[in-house]
């Protein structure tokens, strides 16, 4: 397995986009410390995001997990770019000539995609941790440490979502259509819920549906954060509505991922043992 991660890292660091892709990444991933610095004083009204309450523990796992997954596109375009260029620099044939079989070249992929997700994980938490330490109210042990759940649910999201880059980039076989395909798989998600509650069910049994799609099941392991905040909830209380979400990270969340993730592997195996290389 080390020879296999060592022979993908090798060709991602030789290439120059991706070395710049993999580095802003997580330059990203620390940009969450500037919400600490938005402050707005306009005459009797001061507002200072970090006292919002968004970097106290065990709330900053959620809120930390929530927003950084939206950086996975850089590590997406890493993914698929990775594949096609396996392709047009013929180095997945090569690799084939040299002994690499087709399960140990997806299998090397898939490590990779695990590493990513794992050094992103370990990433979000070294930082969100030391934001918590520097601006959170509550520096129990027992408090700090709760709610952790919500870094498992983050790094199986990234395993599932590179995943299906890594099919795509093997189906696809040309980055930018790949990624495109991405957004097509977000319409057509949208589209099937609409005509499920619409023509053949209820609204409510389209929404149970739903959530057992690819990209709606990844996105519904980490539930926006916000309405959490006592400041949010304030509000809402002052206008009559009463917000009462389940924001906690289910088993079977994770398990719908899994499977997601399972076909998503399996498929690229048998796409290139299927293909004339």
């Amino acid at each position: 397995m080390i020879r296999l991660l060592q022979i993908e890292f090798i060709k991602l660091w030789n290439n120059r986009s991706s070395k710049v892709l993999i580095l802003t990444y997580f330059i990203l991933l620390t940009s969450i410390a500037l919400f600490s610095a938005i402050k707005f004083d306009i005459g009797p009204i001061k507002f200072h995001l970090a006292e919002q309450g968004i970097f106290n523990f065990p709330y900053i796992w959620h809120f930390t997990t929530y927003i950084t997954a939206f950086f996975k596109l850089f590590l997406a375009i890493v993914i698929v770019s990775m594949m096609a260029n396996e392709y047009s620099n013929k180095t997945i044939k090569q690799n084939l000539i040299d002994g690499l079989s087709k399960k140990e070249f997806i299998l090397s992929k898939f490590l990779t995609v695990v590493t990513f997700s794992l050094i992103s994980t370990a990433f979000v938490f070294v930082v969100s941790l030391v934001l918590g330490l520097i601006y959170s109210d509550y520096n129990e042990l027992s408090i700090i440490f709760s709610d952790l759940e919500f870094l498992l649910a983050y790094f199986f999201k990234l395993v599932a979502f590179f995943s299906l880059c890594l099919f795509l980039g093997i189906l696809i076989k040309r980055s930018a259509f790949a990624l495109g395909f991405l957004i097509i798989q977000l319409i057509l998600e949208q589209l099937i819920f609409g005509i499920l509650g619409w023509q053949i069910t209820s609204w409510e049994n389209a929404k149970a549906i739903k959530r057992f799609f690819p990209m709606e099941s990844m996105a519904h392991l980490i539930e926006e954060p916000f309405s959490r905040l006592k400041s949010v909830q304030s509000v809402a209380n002052q206008i009559g509505e009463n917000f009462q979400f389940d924001y906690q990270v289910h088993w079977y969340e994770i398990l719908i991922v899994l499977c997601w993730t399972a076909v998503f592997i399996f498929s690229s195996y048998k796409l290139l043992k299927k293909r004339d290389l």
